[in-house]
Order: structure tokens, then C-alpha cells, then sequence
């Protein structure tokens, strides 16, 4: 029997507005943590590589929770499922805000990581409702406003910790994604599902996706003190190649695989995925590098920054990188996806590598943050869009997925990377880095940056209408 669908409704500017305060606000929950870091640190008593755990693990989260909405978002509607995620991240908020200690922080930032499907899902709402031209240009505003939001979360992050509690920094911007879900739901019309009911849940694929970040995240930490525990380190590598080689068989048999991975094999996913990850990894590196730099109290570099001083210091790459959204978008369109990546590859590349060697004053640091920030923002954007307009619409939700899971395992592994090198590098019973952490982390992250090139000078130049 043939089922016939609805029209889809067509959605106005207020519509699309809802979606971008609700992808404003969850960027400005996600983002307090980063600047607040070195704060968080003495606060709970923290390690350096604890607080890099910290500040990944929500990423980590999304990594697991993306394709899972995508996939829901397709097939059961993506307004539907939006507003159900967003319920988990309120709990999130609330744990997060409440949290006395590392392990409950933990938790909450566990239950936002479910935040990071939210775009996806607006993708398919906007796909679903909107010509591909103002499709495109909404993909584009609604991702620049979710970095925008860490523009108004690393601002507020510092003075509110420091004038309230660490507590408010995440129970403000949890009240205002409330709000932003209650006025998507009543703006924004019910799209229309795009699949059958009966596949089931890759529940085998899940776990062992999850058995493989955790594992990954535990060697990372673990990797500072190999020398100490190396038959732990080795067992957890060991783990590490199973969990991978499991998953990877089980994704491969299923019926409704948590991660398609024949679609991931198609030249235009993969080339996406791949410099997603390593300019993610790069990214995140220096995202973690920078504000530990900012607060530093070495002997002739660091200064000393407070955490509203840090937030403020992070605003022009904040600015950046929501420029970048918008820009990448229309840069996109006009020049195609090719040329936006390889110029946004090469300034991220020669920006890290430059501030591993200059960063003597605040403002190098400062320019150097927001030129990362901005090319970053246009390599990722220009690839989201290009993905989403070259599939089918009603493949929207988990080609895009695939692209955000490469970017947050890109950032989780940066982010744990950077926290390892500053670990290995403080002395016992000291908790002041070698500078020499600092330069290395840029270079390693420039270079690693880098070497997208090799992929992305073979992307087409243009997107499937």
C-alpha cells in the first residue's frame, strides 16, 4: 500500500529564526566550558589531562548521539526528534549546573553532548521545507549561529563563574535553551517522515562505538605516563583495535547500521569526512592550547589571565568563527566547495605554525585564535553545505551527521591531545608547563592540518544542485 505524503509546510523567517536562537544558545552551553577550564581545574582539583577530558567528553557524546538523530531525524521527522533531544540536553544543563564535583560534571556534560545533534536535524528541517538556494544560505546561518553561540558562552563563562558561581555559567544559558525549544515547537511546522518505522536500533553498533571512543580517550590520557604503565597502555591499545575491528564487522552486517558505511565509501562523503577530522583534530589542539597559554604563570611566557581576561581575549576568534558560517556558505556557492577548503587549509595550517613560534604578546595569541577560528569555521562550513546539497533530500540528516562525527571525533582527539602534552610536560609537584608543550601542540597541529591538502585538492569543484 502506498503511502501519500503531505506537502511539506513552507516555514517562514520566524521559523528559521527559532532554529537559529535554539543553535545560538546550545553553542553558547557548549562553549562555557573552554575558557573556564584552567578556573574548573583548581576549583575541582583537577589535572591537566582531566580537564582536556572535560572538555571533549561532551563531543565524545555527540559523536554517538549524531548519527542516531540524523537517522531519526530522516525517517521519523526532524522537528520531532529535535524537540525530544533538546529535553535531554535541559537535564544535561541542570546536572551540569549543579554538579558538586569532576564526576557529576561529568555526567552533565555527558547528557549535552546530545546538543550536538540538534543540526543535523535543523538541516533536515530547512532541507525539507525550503528550495536548495535558501537552503543552502539557512544551513549556512543556522551553523554560524551555533558557533556564534560560543561567542556569548565564552564570553559570559568568566564574569559569571567569577561574579556567581561556576554553577550559573551553565544554568543561564540551559534556561535559555528551554526557551528557544519552547518557541521552536510552536513556530515551527511538523515535517513530514521520510521512512518506515520498523528498522530498528543498531544498538551492537552503538556500543561498540562507544567502547571505541572511551577506549580511545583513556589511551590519550594514559599516554603521558607510559613509562609508568606500560602493560596498561598496552592492554588498552589492544582493546582499542578490537573495539574498531568489531565495529567496523558489525556496521558492515547490518540492516540499519548506526553509521552507513557504504555511504560513507561515496568520494563525496569520504573526501568530506577525512579533512573534517584532521582539521577538526588541529583545531581542537590549539583550542585547548590556547586558553592553558592564556593562563599560564611561566618564567617569560603565559599572563597570568583570569577567566573573564581569557574570555574576553577568546571573543575575536569567537567573532571569527561566526563569520566564517555565513561566509563559507555563500563562499561556497559562488567558488565552490574546492577553493573555500584548500584556501581555509592553508590559513589554518601556516596561522598554528606561525603562533607556535610568536607568541611572546597577547595580541599575537589573540590574532592567531581568531585566524584559526575563521579559517576552521569556513573549511568545516563549505564542507556541510556541499554534503548536504549532494545528497538525496531524504539522505540529508545522515550524510550530515557523518560530516559533524568527524568533527567531533577531530576535536576529542585534539583536545585530549593537547591535554596529554601539557601533562607529560609539568613536573612533579608543579603546575606550570614547559614551553616547549605550547610549541610543539601548534606544530604538530599545523602539520597535521596540513595534510587535508592531499584530500581536498581532489574534492570537485562545485555541489550538485
Amino acid at each position: 500500500m502506498t503511502t501519500t505524503l503531505d506537502p511539506p509546510v513552507p516555514i517562514g523567517k520566524a521559523a528559521v529564526g527559532a532554529l537559529g536562537l535554539l543553535a545560538l544558545f546550545t553553542g553558547a552551553l557548549e562553549s562555557v566550558v573552554s575558557p573556564t577550564i584552567p578556573l574548573l581545574e583548581r576549583e575541582l582539583d583537577m589535572s591537566q589531562s582531566e580537564g582536556a577530558l572535560l572538555s571533549i567528553v561532551l563531543l565524545v557524546t555527540g559523536a554517538l548521539i549524531t548519527p542516531l538523530a540524523g537517522k531519526f531525524g530522516d525517517r521519523y521527522g526532524g522537528k520531532r526528534v529535535l524537540i525530544r533531544l533538546m529535553a535531554v540536553v535541559a537535564v544535561g544543563g541542570t546536572v551540569s549546573a549543579l554538579a558538586p564535583n569532576l564526576p557529576v560534571l561529568l555526567l552533565g556534560q555527558v547528557l549535552q553532548g546530545a546538543m550536538v545533534g540538534a543540526l543535523p536535524l535543523s538541516f533536515i528541517i530547512v532541507r525539507k521545507n525550503l528550495p536548495p538556494g535558501e537552503s543552502r544560505v539557512a544551513i549556512g546561518v543556522v551553523s554560524g549561529l551555533f558557533v556564534g553561540g560560543g561567542m556569548v558562552g565564552m564570553l559570559s563563562a568568566g564574569p559569571v563563574a567569577e561574579e556567581l558561581s561556576r554553577h550559573w555559567m551553565f544554568a543561564l544559558p540551559t534556561i535559555a535553551v528551554i526557551g528557544a525549544t519552547l518557541l521552536v515547537n510552536r513556530l515551527m511546522p511538523s515535517d513530514q517522515p521520510g521512512g518506515s518505522d520498523d528498522a530498528g536500533i543498531d544498538w551492537p553498533g552503538l556500543l561498540l562505538l562507544s567502547g571505541v571512543l572511551v577506549t580511545l580517550m583513556l589511551v590519550l590520557a594514559l599516554a603521558p605516563e607510559a613509562a609508568s604503565q606500560p602493560l596498561v597502555l598496552g592492554a588498552l591499545v589492544v582493546s582499542l583495535a578490537v573495539f574498531v575491528t568489531g565495529w567496523v564487522s558489525v556496521e558492515r552486517r547490518a540492516a540499519s547500521p548506526m553509521i552507513d558505511l557504504h555511504m560513507l565509501a561515496r568520494p563525496a562523503i569520504w573526501k568530506a569526512c577525512a579533512p573534517t577530522f584532521v582539521i577538526c583534530l588541529g583545531t581542537s589542539m590549539a583550542a585547548y592550547l590556547v586558553p592553558q597559554l592564556l593562563d599560564e604563570r611561566g618564567d617569560g611566557y603565559g599572563f597570568s589571565a583570569s577567566a573573564t581576561e581569557i574570555g574576553f581575549l577568546l571573543l575575536p576568534g569567537a567573532v571569527a568563527a561566526t563569520l566564517a558560517g555565513p561566509l563559507g556558505g555563500i563562499g561556497d556557492r559562488r567558488f565552490g566547495s574546492r577553493a573555500v577548503v584548500n584556501a581555509g587549509v592553508v590559513m589554518l595550517a601556516v596561522s598554528l605554525v606561525v603562533l607556535a613560534s610568536v607568541h611572546t604578546e597577547a595580541w599575537h595569541v589573540v590574532v592567531g585564535k581568531a585566524l584559526i577560528a575563521l579559517a576552521s569555521g569556513l573549511c568545516v562550513t563549505a564542507m556541510m553545505t556541499s554534503t548536504a546539497t549532494a545528497v538525496d533530500a531524504k539522505d540529508t540528516g545522515i550524510a550530515t551527521s557523518l560530516i559533524l562525527v568527524s568533527r567531533v571525533l577531530g576535536y576529542a582527539v585534539g583536545g585530549q591531545l593537547g591535554g596529554a602534552l601539557l601533562t607529560a610536560a609539568t613536573p612533579s609537584g608543579s603546575e606550570v608547563a614547559a614551553e616547549s608543550a605550547y610549541v610543539t601542540g601548534f606544530v604538530i597541529a599545523g602539520v597535521v592540518t596540513s595534510l587535508a591538502l592531499f584530500v581536498t585538492r581532489t574534492m570537485p569543484k562545485g555541489v550538485k544542485e
